[in-house]
């Protein structure tokens, strides 16, 4: 019997960020190792993503999950029972068997990401090796820029704003150390001119400040004196991230700022994205036009890919199909990704390769519903995908992520590279 053989799997239910229960799954194998694994959960979900599981009706407003615990520890667990965890793909192959659903509705994304996860540890932890060097396999590996929410808008706070992120990217960092004490001074700044102005009501969902602006406008241009006031250059030591989420405030052809009580079509609200890129120091847009608005994405893309990271969330949903197809169609030139929109870590895997074969950069990314997991801090560097996106410089849930890359720097030594160098875009591949 091969110490990597699997003994048992079991799930739990734990409970996430926002308070919610999720479901953790916790694989045993026959050597002693074992890993566990948590799924996620996103509030602003595109329609191709996988499925998160709930039972509905009253109980825990509808968030429970005794539907996917019951296919952990049901088929998933008695089909796992005896496999190799050493063979990521085959085990991911057996999970897909067994829901072949596109979404995977039948046994959730939850419970199938969470399975996939545990394999994944386990089979690290058998080998004795960290994880990002489990998944690196002996390639050559950088660390993230970082991508962190200051203001958190859209469904991650209520709408108080409709943008649903305005983050900062620490362009002029030389070490991921440096680039994290750069976006703590300027979430600290954020926070007193929000307070003085008498803007702060509180945290969003993934740790920004929960702004109440007249505008979405104004949320940029406090962003801009934020950085100002921590001693930093807009545009050279510090860029600004939107995460647009546009799918969210879509209807029928139409883009409605709740904000503004403004409408906007497609060229409108392509015209509104391109005036503040004139006007602020925007260096990535995610999601900026619907995730079915094809034109809007391509004509987008056509007007500011060389300029800006224009990336794709919802649109490309972490399938490998659709990066190949968006890019043979000159559509986004980065993805994100996200374990729990695939299902599997081979699935996400191969839509991490897929972007990089296109030149694009890719983001591994966490959602709005975290836990203290810190996979994809592993994976962000393990898989040399440059760029990591984790929520705020706040709560626990984002900072044991952020912390995390710090120790891989720090067992990296003299081996550290950072990724990204102001000779390259952030969207430079990687």
């Amino acid at each position: 019997m091969p110490i990597t053989e699997i003994t048992s799997l079991r799930g739990r239910r734990i409970w996430d960020s926002r308070g919610r229960p999720t479901v953790e799954a916790e694989v045993t194998l026959s050597g002693g190792a074992m890993g566990r694994g948590i799924a996620p959960a996103g509030a602003s979900r595109g329609s191709a993503e996988a499925v998160d599981l709930r039972d509905g009706g009253e109980a825990l407003s509808g968030f429970g999950v005794s539907r996917a615990l019951a296919g952990l520890n049901g088929s998933i667990a008695d089909a796992l029972t005896g496999m190799d965890a050493g063979d990521q793909k085959e085990i991911d192959s057996c999970l897909l068997e067994l829901d072949p659903s596109p979404t995977r509705e039948t046994l959730g994304g939850n419970a199938l990401i969470s399975a996939s996860l545990a394999v994944l540890h386990a089979a690290a932890a058998a080998e004795a090796l960290p994880l990002w060097q489990y998944v690196a396999d002996g390639k050559p590996v950088t660390l993230p820029l970082p991508e962190i929410q200051i203001f958190g808008g859209g469904a991650h706070a209520d709408q108080r704003v409709d943008i649903q992120d305005f983050m900062v990217m620490p362009l002029s960092a030389n070490t991921f150390a440096e680039a994290l004490e750069m976006t703590a001074e300027v979430y600290l700044a954020a926070g007193r001119l929000m307070s003085e102005a008498g803007k702060r009501a509180g945290v969003a969902d993934e740790g920004g400040w929960w702004p109440d602006f007249d505008t979405n406008e104004a949320a940029l241009e406090m962003l801009v004196r934020s950085i100002e006031a921590a001693g930093l250059t807009p545009g050279s030591d510090m860029g600004i991230s939107l995460d647009v989420a546009a799918s969210e405030f879509h209807d029928c052809g139409t883009y409605c700022l709740g904000l503004e009580d403004k409408e906007y079509d497609t060229a409108g609200l392509i015209e509104l994205l391109g005036g503040w890129m004139e006007r602020y120091p925007i260096v990535s847009v995610e999601d900026p036009l619907a995730e079915d608005d094809h034109g809007g994405m391509k004509a987008f893309t056509e007007a500011f890919g060389e300029r800006v990271q224009i990336i794709g969330d919802d649109y490309l949903a972490t399938n490998a199909g659709r990066v190949t197809e968006a890019a043979a169609c000159g559509i986004c030139n980065a993805a994100l990704i996200k374990l729990n929109q695939a299902g599997t870590v081979s699935e996400t895997r191969t839509a991490v390769e897929a972007a990089k074969a296109a030149g694009w950069g890719t983001i591994v990314s966490a959602r709005s519903g975290e836990t203290e997991d810190t996979t994809i801090a592993h994976l962000a560097v393990g898989w040399n995908a440059g760029q990591l996106k984790v929520g705020s410089f706040a709560r626990s849930e984002r900072m044991a992520k952020w912390n995390e890359v710090l120790r891989i720097e720090e067992a990296l030594g003299d081996q550290a590279v950072f990724a990204y160098t102001l000779s390259s875009p952030p969207w430079g591949g990687g």
